[in-house]
């Protein structure tokens, strides 16, 4: 087994025991990224030499006896939307083209002080925008398995690094399954915890009552341990929810005997792939024969979630990123005459089409006149979605379904039919309006041998149970074939 090829807690173990070093792991990821990232484009800043000083750091202080945890020494790769200080952080948009924040994001400074080496920043969706990391200004992204096939997204750009070896995790924010479908498309285990558990300060926001910073990893060991590294109270943060619930790695328990599984019917009709149908059905008798209890219920409301989180996102985006004005910082049209004319020029010339589209949908259900028929009634469902999930999980312990209706679909596809490509989120964004912990793994490939993922949903806090029975259903499936990776 290569470096690269190890999880980040297997690589963790080898540094520790003396097998390898953390800056053999970095050269090695480092020199992975310099052979093939032209083909993938998984990256939008790759920080070698700043890798390379941390990796040495890392290691003094390892061989100290000062860093013992499971990521000491680890390379990670960062969603360009989280603020890192020195160092470029763009949202994939021109409008932040030459953005270098004063400060970092609290999850990337707990995996810092966990001993992790930050290698970059990863190619994303502009402003999270996106199911496809195609609206990306720095070009699109491709996934790893198939280069004529997207990523996913909008954190596309760490799902495919993982998946490419790239690096040994990554951190995505997921706003309406921006983590799990992308893992879900490139073979890989992503993550989206309950709203709060992760801070979200130094995230720039796209849907702030939404957004969530999670794992995406190679397996469920790897995401029950950087989500372990990541979770923390922040008082920077208000939604931050104080948890002594942490010790996620505890959860890694090979057993669902008596675990209560529900699988919505309302996930199986019309619409979804027959092969993706017979993946996820397999995977939950799986987990039945293992002594697990899986029943098929109605869960109400599911033809309401994506019109209720497109009203929602769009209200909140267009109100946070009314502050990327050409003032203050990043992209300032050159030919304007007056404020009002370099306003409007800047943003038009500094946002791409997507970006603008639900700009213009938030400002116009948050217009005089159609508050009410538009935002107040989203959010009136979103707390009869959130209902229903309370109802179901009285009764479950974990919703079984799946991740998107059909495998990864070919570049250029989804940006020809926006509303195609927002109907493909349909199984995940109930989970962030209802602010629900959610996790992807892989359980198959379809006829073309793009892989087919198996989402896991739980009630709010209840991690710990979407790991074990992640961990069990890995267990059973065993290991995941991994993507030809060797290109260019």
């Amino acid at each position: 087994m290569s470096i690269t090829d190890m999880t980040a807690v297997q690589l963790a173990e080898a540094i520790r025991a003396g097998r390898t070093t953390a800056v053999e792991a970095t050269e090695a990821v480092l020199t992975r990224i310099e052979a093939q990232d032209k083909i993938y484009n998984c990256y939008v800043t790759v920080d070698a030499d700043g890798a390379l000083a941390q990796a040495k750091e890392a290691q003094a202080r390892i061989e100290a006896g000062e860093l013992t945890g499971a990521l000491a020494g680890v390379p990670v790769a960062i969603k360009d939307n989280m603020c890192t200080e020195g160092m470029l952080t763009t949202c994939s948009s021109k409008i932040l083209y030459n953005f270098v924040p004063a400060y970092t994001a609290e999850a990337v400074l707990n995996l810092r002080k966990a001993g992790a080496i930050i290698l970059g920043k990863t190619n994303m969706d502009e402003f999270a925008m996106g199911s496809t990391t195609e609206t990306s200004a720095f070009g699109v992204t491709r996934n790893p398995w198939n280069t004529d096939h997207v990523p996913g997204g909008s954190s596309g750009g760490s799902a495919a690094a993982v998946a490419a070896d790239e690096c040994f995790y990554a951190l995505g924010s997921d706003t309406g399954g921006s983590i799990r479908q992308p893992a879900a498309y490139c073979g890989t285990v992503g993550m989206k915890p309950t709203y709060g558990t992760v801070s979200r300060y130094g995230l720039i926001a796209y849907g702030s009552s939404l957004d969530q910073i999670g794992p995406l990893t190679k397996d469920v060991t790897d995401c029950a341990a950087v989500l372990e590294a990541i979770a923390s109270h922040d008082e920077k943060d208000s939604t931050s929810v104080a948890r002594e619930d942490t010790d996620f790695t505890a959860a890694l328990i090979d057993d669902v005997k008596d675990m209560r599984i529900g699988i919505p019917n309302d996930y199986f009709g019309d619409g979804l792939d027959g092969e993706v149908k017979e993946a996820v059905l397999a995977a939950a008798k799986a987990l039945e024969e293992r002594g697990a209890v899986v029943e098929h219920f109605d869960l109400s409301l599911v033809e309401y979630a994506i019109p209720t989180y497109y009203t929602i996102a769009a209200a909140e985006a267009s109100s946070n990123l009314e502050r990327f004005d050409g003032i203050k910082y990043g992209y300032r049209t050159k030919d304007y005459a007056g404020l009002h004319n370099m306003y409007k020029r800047s943003r038009s010339e500094g946002f791409g089409e997507e970006v603008k589209r639900r700009i213009m949908l938030g400002s116009f259900v948050l217009s005089s006149g159609y508050y009410d028929a538009y935002y107040l009634k989203a959010l009136r469902v979103k707390a009869l979605i959130k209902k229903a999930f309370d109802e179901a999980f009285a009764r479950y312990d974990v919703i079984l379904g799946p991740v998107a209706p059909a495998t990864a679909p070919k570049l250029g596809e989804s940006l020809a039919d926006p509303i195609k490509m927002y109907l493909g989120d349909i199984y995940t964004i109930a989970v962030n309006l209802a602010g629900l912990p959610g996790i992807s793994l892989p359980c198959g490939t379809d006829r073309n041998g793009l892989p087919i993922g198996l989402q896991l949903i739980g009630d709010c806090f209840q991690e710990k149970k979407l790991i074990r029975t992640a961990y069990t259903y890995e267990k059973i499936r065993g290991a995941f074939p991994k993507t030809a990776k060797e290109v260019g």
